[in-house]
């Protein structure tokens, strides 16, 4: 069961990584819904890195750290 709710989260990290390089999407409810969703884990992670570079690593982390624990429970 666990497995399953971190597997559709990696869905979500990812499809919402997609609709940041389409910004006409980005302005319908169910994407700014879906960025809401996604941004919970990945905002404190952000906070560890400066703000200026270039690539934002929070979602390759999350999506990392969901597959570790995917592997360890």
């Amino acid at each position: 069961m666990i497995d399953w709710i971190l597997q559709i989260f990696i869905y979500i990290t990812i499809a919402d990584v997609l609709l940041s390089w389409v910004p006409d999407m980005r302005s319908q409810s169910w994407a700014q819904k879906l960025h809401e969703f996604a941004n919970v884990p990945q905002k404190p992670i952000r906070d560890l890195f400066p703000k200026d570079i270039p690539i934002d690593p929070a979602p390759m982390i999350v999506i990392i750290l969901c597959q570790i624990l995917m592997y360890i429970i």
